[in-house]
């Protein structure tokens, strides 16, 4: 097998009419087999054929999931075209950018981002054919005709295209045979653009042998049956989901739904709990910030109940966390048994109300984007919803290493993925010991072209055929991949030392109780500081606690003090002890609200956008450092604390 084409074909003569892809149109959830996408994929390439699109032409989609963007993409390759896959959340700017960049002939958009692409079509080098993926609504020929566009010229619809393309099959069928022979595995299928988390985007480029070499041996460490559901959650943009469903997904045999996001992304978020219940997933694939949402709501949930639960649960947890242990070493004997009884009471009584949240089936969450807090991978296993963290990036396409059911460590982002090569990097010419941190490198079939035209950057990260990923871990003496951070995202103290922000980070959030989001900051500066956004209600419950009621600055400098507390609560902490005390955060900026999308301060996972954060509250990181001395009891901080506490 040379290209995922293949893989799709392969997929519909093994599953035939069994679903494969499924959204709601109207309240139906409508399914489309795998023989369904082989066949309309092909009408839709067909279709593209007919319009004048030639071989390594660029396709842009800005869609959020769903069946159509899944098959409008295996056209797209069918047709020898190449998808660049574009995040919702862009802004204006940024998809003018990546548009540009990548010279799109066409952009593939569900009506709820076409207001977005429309407004940015008179500011691109050259304007791509729209084609809308979403059943048009009433008000689509208004806005098209307003934005100066012809139907049939510049703009289509996805169904009346694939409609005539059925209809142009048997003309255009051999040239899609040709340009399927022709096709080989180091041809691009997609051009995935960075988040730019620590810098500007790169067009990432993917080949078939890519997807196919990081889809196949990936399955082989977390196991699926076929006939299993999902409900895809994430933005297929996002390398980790558009790996895992389209392709994934075709070699095991599993079906994948797509949020209902009719109406648009404040819908979606409202219709996932229902859309959970609906299709009962076996298996999710989440993020920390989503899997953190579910986790947070559940502990308020339990809050709200008598006492008596709260201790039920309280113990249980306690309970469930101290028999897993790790995941790995089994735990003694005595503990398991001492721990019994608490965990099968509220394993009996309270747990199951909380798995029953994603559904009847579920059986585990496979984690990707960014680090999750042990904390988290803690809570999930002891309530029977075990989240097992991976770890990848776009680059290796994307997946490195996963745990699983069958081999896991809490804290560790799992096992390398077979057929792939990683070495943990001291230098250029010195690979480290085990357990020794130092930079990720990988080498195999999963390792990305390069960067669309940038062959410096390119050079820079791909030597001797060694991908140098820019994180930086280590492999402990089980042979599980820890990674600590990014090498770009260091901090760096005035005497040119560096150390990790995640590690802190990691330690604030699962020790604080009032810290929502951190950004730690050290750029060659006396001291560390933080950024942090707070947990209105439990900021609200800690002050009634203490009886504290902020009147004036002396009042507000108290609960300044009590944040503070909270925020360096993690020294104490045993599993934190070894951190540093120059790295912790001696003063900090209060920040109202949440680090958010409005100003492209966190990605399509909710991932911190570090350079982005820091530039935009530029004025308050140097508020802290003012005046020479770490006291977060600045008029800064005072402003918005009030803000917080009216809000």
């Amino acid at each position: 097998m040379k290209t995922v084409i293949e893989l799709l074909h392969q997929g519909a003569e093994k599953y035939g009419t069994k679903p494969y892809l499924g959204n709601k149109l109207g309240d139906d959830w409508v399914t489309y087999s795998y023989r369904d996408t082989d066949r309309l994929s092909s009408a839709f390439a067909a279709s593209l054929l007919e319009q004048g699109f030639k071989k390594n032409d660029t396709i842009s989609i800005l869609s959020e999931g769903r069946s159509s963007w899944v098959i409008s993409e295996f056209g797209v390759l069918k047709a020898g075209c190449v998808s660049v896959p574009l995040s919702t959340k862009l802004t204006g700017e940024e998809i003018i950018f990546r548009l540009d960049h990548s010279e799109s002939r066409a952009l593939l958009v569900s009506e709820n981002n076409l207001q977005k692409a429309l407004e940015v079509m008179d500011k691109l080098v050259k304007k791509p054919l729209l084609i809308l993926l979403s059943p048009p609504s009433e008000k689509i020929p208004g806005l098209v005709s307003g934005a100066g566009l012809g139907a049939g010229k510049d703009f289509f619809v996805y169904d009346e295209l694939t409609a005539r393309g059925e209809a142009l099959l048997d003309k255009w069928q051999k040239q899609l045979q040709k340009i399927e022979d022709e096709l080989s595995e180091d041809d691009t299928v997609t051009i995935c653009y960075t988040s730019g988390t620590t810098g500007n985007p790169k067009g990432i480029m993917l080949t078939h042998k890519n997807y196919l070499h990081n889809a196949l041996n990936a399955a082989k460490i977390v196991r699926v049956e076929e006939g299993w559901k999902s409900l895809i959650m994430l933005p297929l943009d996002h390398s980790f989901a558009h790996t895992v469903g389209p392709y994934i997904f075709l070699e095991e045999g599993l079906a994948m739904y797509f949020v209902d996001a009719q109406g648009g992304p404040v819908a979606a978020m409202r219709n996932l709990p229902k859309n959970l219940r609906e299709i009962n997933p076996d298996f999710l694939l989440t993020v920390p910030a989503l899997s953190g949402n579910f986790m947070k709501k559940m502990l308020s949930g339990i809050m709200e109940q008598k006492p008596f639960v709260q201790k039920l649960f309280k113990k249980g947890l306690e309970a469930g966390i101290a028999r897993a242990g790790n995941g790995f070493n089994k735990t003694p004997l005595w503990v398991r048994i001492k721990n019994f009884l608490p965990w099968a009471l509220a394993n009996a009584l309270i747990f199951p109300k909380l798995r029953s949240v994603f559904g009847k089936n579920i059986k585990f969450c496979i984690g990707g984007g960014a680090l999750l807090e042990i904390k988290q991978q803690e809570f999930f296993n002891a309530i029977g919803v075990p989240v097992y963290q991976g770890y990848g990036l776009t680059e290796n396409s994307p997946i490195i290493c996963a745990n699983s059911a069958e081999r896991h460590k809490f804290g560790t982002s799992g096992t390398i993925i077979p057929e792939l090569d990683v070495r943990i990097m001291k230098d250029a010419n010195t690979e480290c010991r085990v357990g020794e941190a130092g930079q990720i490198v990988t080498r195999g079939g999963s390792v990305m072209k390069g960067y669309f035209k940038n062959p410096e950057a390119t050079a820079e990260t791909i030597i001797d055929n060694w991908l140098w990923s820019g994180d930086l871990g280590y492999i402990d003496p089980d042979d599980f991949l820890v990674v600590t951070g990014r090498e770009k995202a260091l901090l760096i103290a005035a005497d040119g030392e560096k150390y990790s922000p995640e590690i802190i980070e990691e330690a604030v959030i699962n020790t604080s109780r009032l810290v929502n989001q951190i950004m730690v900051f050290n750029e060659q500066c006396k001291y560390t500081t933080a950024l942090i956004t707070l947990d209105k209600d439990a900021l609200t419950e800690a002050l009634n606690k203490q009886g504290l009621a902020p009147a004036d600055d002396a009042g507000l400098d108290r609960v300044i003090e009590l944040i503070r507390g909270d925020l360096l609560a993690f020294k104490d902490h045993p599993e934190y002890t070894g951190i540093p005390g120059q790295w912790r955060p001696s003063s900090f900026a209060l920040i109202p609200g949440a680090f958010g999308e409005e100003h492209g301060l966190v990605n399509s996972t909710m991932k911190l956008v570090r350079y982005k954060v820091r530039d935009f509250y530029r004025s308050r990181i140097d508020e802290l450092y003012a005046s020479g001395l770490a006291d977060p009891c600045n008029q800064g901080n005072r402003k918005a604390l009030k803000e917080i506490l009216k809000a």
